[in-house]
């Protein structure tokens, strides 16, 4: 059996910050997916930035200074 791959979640304060992250993420020819909040991380913005746990320090690294997220999480 395939080991599953470890995967964490950006938490934005706007739909229009996760957009303007996946944009830069990409960019960066990092794998990422724009997901519904799961209900048991937050409630606020609706929408998360789905990535592999390898890349957080690369994800981090891009996405600040840049734009406000609240937080990044495992899944």
């Amino acid at each position: 059996m395939a080991q599953k791959e470890s995967t964490s979640v950006v938490l934005f304060e706007s739909i229009s910050h996760a957009l303007r992250a996946e944009k830069l993420i990409k960019a960066a020819a990092i794998s990422c997916k724009l997901i519904p909040v799961p209900r048991h991380l937050s409630s606020d913005c609706g929408v998360c930035l789905r990535f592999s746990t390898d890349t957080k320090e690369y994800v981090e690294n891009i996405l600040q200074g840049k734009l406000d997220f609240f937080e990044i999480k495992p899944l």
